[in-house]
């Protein structure tokens, strides 16, 4: 950043007055512009015993595997980005039966949502950002080609609780750390 939206003037890069780290503020107004994480909220959508996967059409990871998910828009609830991305991904119409995980990944600074869901007719397609969309049974998941660990993350943990005796499904909330790779 190097201007300011309120008044157009340079900003800096320091610590304000009352705080623990830099932020970017502008020298002429005062104003502290924040920059947060990002929220992805999406859906593991399914239909009898089997998931909803795309293929995504879009970088980052073309043509691998994922769960219908985006970045949240404003003026949205995380409820609402869920079911909106899942339509636009997956041309799928979903019932959400709760939130699910709650994976924060704060190497790229984002947090990411995904709701257990139900397709409402069965019916679904590849919808603008995807190549192509396919039901799983767990033991057709392409686990290897899948997009993101968060994907990875939900879709052991949504198996791991469907298949207990109990069939408990709590709300999940974990870290996806990088792995720092060790010369040597």
């Amino acid at each position: 950043m190097q201007y300011c939206s309120s008044c157009g003037a340079n900003v800096e890069f320091r610590i304000p007055e009352g705080d623990d780290r830099e932020r970017h503020v502008c020298h002429n107004c005062g104003t502290i512009h924040y920059i947060n994480p990002r929220i992805v909220a999406g859906t593991i959508p399914v239909w009898e015993d089997r998931i909803l996967l795309c293929r995504r059409a879009i970088e980052p990871r073309y043509g691998f595997w994922t769960l219908p998910a985006g970045f949240m828009e404003n003026g949205e609830t995380t409820t609402e980005a869920a079911i909106r991305e899942t339509l636009e991904e997956a041309e799928a119409r979903v019932e959400l039966d709760g939130l699910y995980t709650v994976l924060n990944v704060p190497h790229i600074d984002q947090v990411h949502m995904y709701f257990r869901a139900r397709l409402i007719d069965g019916q679904f397609g590849a919808g603008a950002e995807s190549l192509e969309t396919a039901l799983f049974r767990e033991s057709e998941i392409p686990w290897e080609e899948l997009a993101f660990p968060t994907v990875t993350e939900s879709l052991n943990r949504y198996f791991r609780d469907r298949n207990a005796a109990d069939a408990q499904y709590g709300v999940v909330v974990d870290d996806i750390r990088r792995r720092l790779e060790r010369n040597g």
